[in-house]
Order: C-alpha cells, then structure tokens, then sequence
C-alpha cells in the first residue's frame, strides 16, 4: 500500500467519475450526429492514453459538449468517415504546438473571448437539444435554431408523440436541477445519472413513444480512416475545420486545466505536456473514428471533489467506460434520446456565463462588449469565424488602449499657441489628433511639442508633417515642433577580466 498510498481515494472517485461520464460521453455523440459508442471511445482513449500522461494530473478528459457544435457542423458538411482525419490532424497539430511550447501562450487569450465562445456555444446546444428532446430535425444554423423554436413549440403541440418526448426531457433537467437539494447521501450518485435512469424506467414502465439510442456495437464503429477520407484533405474548407478542432479543444483543454488547479493543492498544470497528452489522445481517437477530446471541467470537477489525489483516479475512470462498453452495450439502447437531450440543455446553460457578464459590464464595458459579439458571432455564423471576431476585437480594443494619448492646448491670448502631446500617438488616435490642431486659428503661430511622447508611429508622423505644411502655407511663422525625446543609447559594458 505504500506504493499507492491514495489507492483508497482514487479508486472511490473513479467510480464517481465513470458514472458522471456515461450519460455526458452518450450525450455528446448523439448530439454530434455519430453512434453513441464513439462518445465512450473517446472517453476512454481520454483515461487510459491522455490519463496516464503528464501535464494535468487531477482533470479528466473526454467528449466535450462545447465541441458538440463544432463535430455536428463537420460530420453534416464531410461525413462520419471524414471526422477521423480531422481529429488525427488536429491531435498532430496539438503535438506539434505542445513540443513547440506553445501550450503555455493559450493563458494569453481574452478571458472574454473564451468566455463568449462558451456561451455562443451553450446557445446554440440549448437552442438545437431543445429540438431533440420534442423528437423533431432542428435547423442547422445556430439562428435558424433560435428563430424556430415558437414554430417547434407549435408543431409540439399537435403531436402527442412530441409532447410526451418534450416532457421527458423536460423531466430530465428538473431531476438534475432538484438533485442538489437532496441529502447529501443521495448525491453520491451524480444528478445526470440518476436522471437518465429515472427517465429510461418511465420510458419502460409505460411503454412510451419516445426514440431511444441506437446500438451498434464497439467493434461495429470502430471506423479507421481510409484512403477516400484522407482524399477530403484536397478540399480546402476541411482545413479551416481541422485548425478550428485543434484551437478551440486545446484553449477549452488549457483553460479547463487553470481552473482545475484552483480547486486542489496538488502539482500545478505543465501546460505544454498538457498540450502533448491531448494532442497524442486526439491521434489515437482520429485513428479509431471517433470523436475529438478535450479536458472537461463537470468531470475534472468531479474527480476533485470526490477526493482524488493522483492520475490513477482518471486512468480507473476509463477502465470502467472499457468494461462498461464491452460488457453492457445493451444498457446504451434502453436510454431514451430526450434524456439525453436534456442533460446537454442542462450542460449547455452552465456553460452561459451569467454572473461574469454582469460583473464585467460593470467593471469593464468593453471587455462584456467582446463577450456578447462573440457568443452572437459564433451563433449568428459559426463557432470557428465567431471565435475570430472575437480574437480580432480584443486585438484591436488592447491596441486602442495602448494608444492613449493627451493633447494640451495653451493659448494666452497673445504669441504663439503652445500644443503639447504626450502618450502613445499612433494612427488609431489620429483622427482626434488631427481635429485638435485643425480647429486651431490659421493666423496665429503655433509651437508642436512631441517631446513628451513615448512612441510616434508613421502614419501619425506624416500626418503631423503634412498638417504643419498647411498651416504654415497661410502667411503665418512656420510650425516649430519639437521632437520626441530619443530614448538613450546604452553603450555596450566593459569586459572585466580577472587579474
């Protein structure tokens, strides 16, 4: 025992983990589009290959529901046997960006972009789930998801077939909200679980209309990419698919992996191993056919929570989704299709950042401005391209800030007006700049201090160039402007030798 002196803890959270996993692995492939198994494929390649690596010792790894969006819109557009070369390609892309060291520059993006994306994404699961659990074919853009939802509740309501299927998912989140009320004994069996439970023996108890997952066994879709799916490479749109896979599940990945480290003492997160253990685990899964992986924080969560302290607690977790799968496919056909809709609404609302938008609207109205653009980016066209807006107005918005500039204006009345400019002048506070000088009086001389800035850009040097010629050119002294103040040149040190 003194070998593994946490066997105890970990083998106890691991059993937590495994049944948090099932109805969330099942969940997400569904919703993706591809066979239930695929989902319990990834999770676990995610416990016995990423667990057993280093990186992030304490989070768990699998089929994400914020990648839910992203798999659906590529397996719809190149097909179930094109998803293997794009998640093999977006894992040997994570490698590369892991032993580059590039892991660590993913803690550099916007809070608010990352945030956005999350819920543009939990939008968007909501809206197209809600079609689910009413048993009907959603929309396939995010805002053709939104704007049918009162027609989907209109045509639910002439079906009793649709109405049953709604209630049962409906039914669903209600077990899952209500189950953190329950005494903390009965929470040892996580809330999604038990809902899918409850939801599968009322589907069997009265016989009910309602679809429920289709099985076709572990080894039946296992599915290796072959030379027609790796002929999809010459189209160019699979590219952008495969760089979006690879961003958006090692930014969820790395960002789940600061989170987790907040809730334990262990070892802190190497981000970069972390990078290359995700990365060799979406190998493995595109390799299988099956579905991307990320960290996910509702199972890292878990795992802490039931008391983890080493790797050995995500490496179990997958040995019981393997002995799971093999031995009890059958469980998999019983589960009604709208409870597992259900627990992805549910999923996708905790992914809305409710309380960061208000807090940050009344810190910094800018940054809220960047999350809502992006989560109505990513709705309104698609995950990857709203995730870009996002990157590009927080790219501008900082290099706006960074460009802050004063101008002062001295006029006594008599002599030449004194301008004097300090901060950061570059071409994005031109505009202002300009206005300044412009609406000073043409017949009176006027002196142009730079002195006080600390960088001139060339736009704004041309355009200060070109003003002073104007003004000058009406009869008055020409402008005396006064350079910045070069920053010094430190000469190299002296080579001091021993004597």
């Amino acid at each position: 025992m003194t070998k593994f002196p946490y066997l105890k803890q970990d083998f106890l959270a691991s059993i937590v983990v495994f049944l948090v996993a099932v109805p969330l692995c099942v969940g997400v492939a569904v919703a993706s589009g591809v066979p239930a198994e695929l989902g319990l494929i990834t999770g676990i390649v995610g416990g016995l290959v990423t667990g057993l690596m280093r990186g992030s010792s304490l989070q768990v790894s699998g089929p994400a529901a914020g990648l839910t969006v992203l798999v659906f819109e590529a397996v719809s557009q190149f097909g179930v046997a094109t998803l293997g070369v794009i998640v093999l390609l977006a894992g040997l892309l994570q490698l590369a960006m892991g032993f580059l060291g590039i892991g660590r520059w993913f803690r550099a993006i916007s809070v608010s972009v990352v945030e956005g994306m999350l819920c543009g994404i939990g939008l968007v699961i909501i809206a197209g789930q809600i079609y689910a659990a009413a048993g009907l074919k959603a929309p396939e853009s995010g805002l053709g998801k939104i704007a049918g939802l009162p027609g989907m509740f209109a045509d639910t309501l002439g079906s009793s077939e649709a109405m049953i299927s709604l209630a049962i998912g409906a039914g669903t989140i209600a077990v899952i909200v209500l189950w953190k009320k329950l005494p903390k004994a009965v929470q040892t069996v996580p809330g999604a679980l038990a809902a899918v439970v409850l939801a599968t023996v009322a589907t069997l108890a009265f016989s009910l209309p309602v679809a429920t997952v289709q099985v076709e066994g572990l080894l039946g879709v296992i599915q290796p990419p072959g030379a027609e799916a790796f002929g999809e490479l010459a189209n160019p749109a699979i590219w952008g698919t495969i760089i979006a896979f690879a961003l958006i599940a090692s930014a969820e990945s790395l960002f789940s992996a600061a989170a987790v480290d907040r809730l334990h003492d262990g070892p802190r997160t190497e981000y970069n191993k972390e990078m290359i253990a995700q990365g060799a685990g979406n190998t493995l899964c595109g390799l299988l056919g099956a579905l991307p992986m990320t960290a996910v924080i509702v199972r890292s969560s878990a795992n802490v929570s039931a008391g983890a302290k080493t790797k050995a607690s995500r490496v179990l977790h997958g040995v019981w989704l393997l002995l799971f799968a093999a031995a009890m496919p059958w469980a998999l056909a019983l589960i009604p299709i709208p409870a597992l809709a259900g627990i992805l609404v549910h999923a996708g609302w905790k992914l809305i950042p409710f309380g960061q938008i208000k807090a940050l609207w009344r810190a910094h109205k800018g940054e809220a401005l960047i999350l809502v653009v992006t989560a109505v980016s990513i709705v309104a066209v698609n995950m990857f391209e709203g995730v870009l807006i996002g990157l590009a107005l927080s790219v501008v918005k900082t290099a706006w800030e960074a460009s802050h500039v004063k101008m002062e204006i001295i006029d006594k009345g008599a002599g030449p007006i004194q301008a004097y400019l300090s901060g950061n002048a570059t071409f994005l506070r031109l505009p202002k700049i300009l206005d300044s000088l412009e609406s000073l009086p043409q017949d009176r001389p006027v002196e142009l201090d730079l002195s006080g800035l600390h960088h001139l850009d060339h736009a704004c040097r041309t355009a200060l160039e070109s003003w002073a010629e104007r003004h000058s050119a009406t009869g008055t002294e020409p402008v005396k402007v006064t350079e910045p103040v070069a920053e010094p040149v430190r000469a190299p040190a002296e080579k001091v030798t021993a004597a």
